[in-house]
This record gives C-alpha cells, sequence and structure tokens, in this order.
C-alpha cells in the first residue's frame, strides 16, 4: 500500500509539473513577426448601445446630476452646483453640447446614442452616432510631441492574450492630449480647464454573453479628488441600422459670448431664461 502511495504521488507530482510547463508555454509572448496577424484580434463588430436607460452620464449605473456622486474639489463642485442652477432656470450650465461643441472624452464612451468597435491589427476604430470616429492607435507607437490637442485626445492601446489561447482578447488604452471646455455628462459634471486629463480604460468582452461588451475606465482630471472609476457595459443590437445625427441640422440653439438663445420658428432670437438680457448690439445700428 506504502509502494502505491508514493507511486500515486509521484504520478499526481509529474502530472501537475507538466500542466505547470504547459501553462508556462501558453503565456509565452506572442512571437513579434506574428503580433500583427489578423486572425489573432477580437470581432467586436456591430452596432452597440448602452445597457441602461435614459440620457447621456459617465457611470450608467446611477441617476444623472447629483445622483452620480462624481468626486469634485470643493472648487469644481461648486462650478458644477453653478451649472445645475443656471439649468433650472433654462440655461444650458456646464452643458457645452447644445451649440455643437464635441462631447469628447469620456463623455462620448457613453454609448447611449449607439458605437461601434471595428478591430484592425494596428488601430480599432470607435464609430459613433453623433461624433467623429475615435482611433486607438495599437502599432507601438509612442507618445507623439507635435499632435495638435483635440476633444477626443490621443489614444494609445495595447492588446493582451490574458487566457493564453494565442487571441488577443483585452484592449487596455490610455488617452491623453485634450482640449475643452468638455464635461462629463449633460449635466455638465466639469472637467479641468487645464485640459490634463488621463483616461485609461480596459476594454474586453463578457465570458458569459458574447453580445455584451466591457470597459472599465478610469478618468485623472484635476477637477477630481481622486481618479474616478466606472464600469460601462454595452450590449449588441439586433438592429444594423445606422442613422446620421449631425448637431447642425436643425439645432436652433445659438451661443452668443456666455449667453444661450434660442431662434423661434420664425427667425427671431429668443431668451432661453427669465429676464435674460438680448445681447450686445453696440456693431449695429440702434434706432
Amino acid at each position: 500500500m506504502i509502494g502505491i502511495g508514493r507511486n500515486a504521488i509521484a504520478a499526481l507530482a509529474c502530472a501537475l509539473l507538466c500542466m505547470a510547463a504547459i501553462a508556462v508555454q501558453a503565456q509565452q509572448p506572442i512571437p513579434e513577426n506574428d503580433k500583427y496577424n489578423p486572425a489573432r484580434y477580437p470581432d467586436w463588430s456591430g452596432p452597440m448601445r448602452f445597457t441602461a436607460t435614459g440620457g447621456n452620464r459617465y457611470d450608467q449605473t446611477k441617476r444623472p446630476g447629483r445622483a452620480q456622486q462624481a468626486p469634485l474639489t470643493p472648487e469644481y463642485q461648486a462650478i458644477f452646483e453653478a451649472g445645475l442652477k443656471d439649468q433650472a432656470a433654462g440655461g444650458q450650465g456646464g452643458n457645452q453640447t447644445f451649440s455643437c461643441t464635441p462631447g469628447g472624452m469620456p463623455r462620448e464612451m457613453a454609448g447611449n446614442q449607439g458605437l461601434e468597435f471595428v478591430v484592425t491589427p494596428k488601430v480599432t476604430h470607435v464609430i459613433f452616432v453623433q461624433a467623429m470616429p475615435r482611433r486607438i492607435y495599437t502599432d507601438g507607437r509612442d507618445w507623439p510631441s507635435d499632435v495638435e490637442p483635440t476633444f477626443d485626445g490621443y489614444s494609445i492601446g495595447k492588446w493582451i492574450d490574458e487566457d493564453g489561447d494565442g487571441k488577443y482578447d483585452v484592449l487596455e488604452v490610455e488617452t491623453r492630449n485634450f482640449m475643452g471646455p468638455r464635461s462629463f455628462d449633460n449635466a455638465g459634471t466639469p472637467l479641468h480647464a487645464d485640459n490634463a486629463t488621463v483616461i485609461k480604460e480596459r476594454i474586453y468582452r463578457d465570458k458569459q454573453n458574447p453580445d455584451i461588451l466591457h470597459d472599465e475606465m478610469t478618468t485623472i482630471d484635476n477637477a477630481l479628488a481622486r481618479p474616478w472609476t466606472v464600469l460601462k457595459t454595452y450590449r449588441r443590437t439586433g438592429n444594423p441600422h445606422f442613422v446620421l445625427n449631425i448637431c447642425t441640422v436643425g439645432n436652433n440653439h445659438v451661443q452668443i459670448g456666455n449667453e444661450a438663445y434660442f431662434l423661434s420658428a420664425d427667425g427671431h432670437l429668443m431668451p432661453t431664461k427669465k429676464n435674460q438680457a438680448p445681447p450686445d448690439l453696440r456693431y449695429f445700428t440702434q434706432n
């Protein structure tokens, strides 16, 4: 019995060593000459929408506005509160997209109006209904030193074969180089005016449901007292129909200086708030 026990232990030890060797072999990095093989990349195509209901917001699991519980600094919390007060009076507050200013990052990844991922070996494109496409470069480039800042920033990604099966399943992304003004959502939750935002994402398909994609997003910004991390979830929709939603078509909002007005159906400028002053007409002939 003792001999049998020792043989069993030896066999078990050998089996464990073999399994460890296989695991180590599976975790070996993908060869440089095969890293851009299209067969290694996932198919994330198809129209997707966020899995919540309602309007644009950073954390889709919470209601808009104060319920988002944004970890703002006291200075930017005061700016946010002032914006909410202005919206309650009929203004736009910190929401800039009414005048067709791009929402930019991280706002555009909300997914409430739909988006689609198009994966190629060296660039992953994110196509939106209401905005210009976003590009995530995965060709190993360094951060550029001579690129103009944009509302979407500049995104560099890295593909990871997390389970060691020879195919990529996780896309890690960092985005920098922003311009503004930008806000997190329709409520006007502000990002800092210095535009020194850094956004980190970890994008992957749900292991149980291939029609669901997750985006673990962390925004690091000087308007925040700490990094703000949320989990965005998108579900592939069954209707592969895309609409074209260009902001300038039919947009009757008019921004003059720091004030927002509205163009009436008969072509006249209207106030949006009670007792709102008219724009400065110093360069027009006054009767």
